[in-house]
């Protein structure tokens, strides 16, 4: 999106996942691709079992993953989660399973759709250790040192600023921290007019960047031991596959 600064990607993007949330009956295609009876098949293409869909309410799952960042992430009973663009509520109410009563799970998304989409989930399904916040993920609404594991699914690649991203992250992080985040990686160089196209950025390719961009942002953020795994990406379509990959990725504080 050369012709465009950062303030304005990101009012496109929220946009464009405002419109997501509050049109439940069409068909969603921003980050992943589904509608209807769809979105459950979509999830387990993702490596989400029916056990863990379970624990999920139909209403969080919009089909808009790239990965499942929880199977990474060795969640523990009582532990303190932040979700990276929380969307609906779909992986925290995975992750709010997993920590358990003795636990937390705060999400954060910049579009006031999908947070007021999110808490209503709550509401209805009476999860007592899950919040939701308003906010941007290059400026957290969360304490310094108070997050045990940072997940994210497919959102880091929305942002303008992956740097400040990552810089965040590591503040938010207790010494120690994990980080398991999925995304969408190139695996080459897009073609101008796939990168300069909105519907492109909004479906998480545009903005994308390299395994090797990726890992450096998070070394100059402070981050160690990080380790990434690219899998062909299940929403990307025969003319998109040889371009991009899901990636699942993980490093501590």
């Amino acid at each position: 999106m050369k012709n465009l600064d950062n303030d304005r990607i990101r009012e496109l993007v929220q946009q464009a996942y405002g419109r997501i949330a509050v049109s439940s009956d069409e068909e969603s295609c921003g980050c992943g691709c589904g509608s209807g009876s769809d979105v459950r098949e979509y999830a387990k293409s993702l490596g989400y079992s029916e056990e863990e869909l379970q624990a999920i309410p139909d209403a969080a799952n919009l089909a808009l993953s790239c990965g499942n960042p929880t199977a990474l992430a060795s969640l523990k009973p009582g532990e303190t989660v932040l979700d990276l663009g929380s969307g609906a509520g779909f992986d925290c109410f995975l992750a709010a399973d997993r920590v358990g009563p003795e636990g937390r799970v705060i999400g954060v998304d910049m579009t006031a759709e999908m947070v007021e989409k999110a808490r209503a989930n709550v509401r209805k399904h009476g999860a007592l250790n899950i919040e939701f916040r308003l906010g941007e993920i290059e400026s957290l609404p969360v304490e310094d040192g108070s997050i045990d594991v940072v997940i994210s699914n497919c959102v880091i690649n929305l942002s303008p600023a992956k740097e400040r991203v990552f810089q965040e992250i590591r503040r938010a992080l207790r010494p120690g921290g994990r980080v398991a985040v999925s995304d969408i990686v190139l695996l080459r160089e897009l073609p101008e007019a796939i990168s300069n196209d909105l519907a492109a950025y909004t479906g998480c390719v545009g903005g994308a960047v390299t395994v090797e961009e990726y890992r450096s942002l998070m070394e100059a953020a402070g981050l160690t031991g990080i380790e990434v795994k690219t899998t062909p990406y299940a929403g990307a379509g025969e003319t998109l596959a040889v371009y991009i990959a899901s990636a699942y990725i993980t490093a501590r504080k």
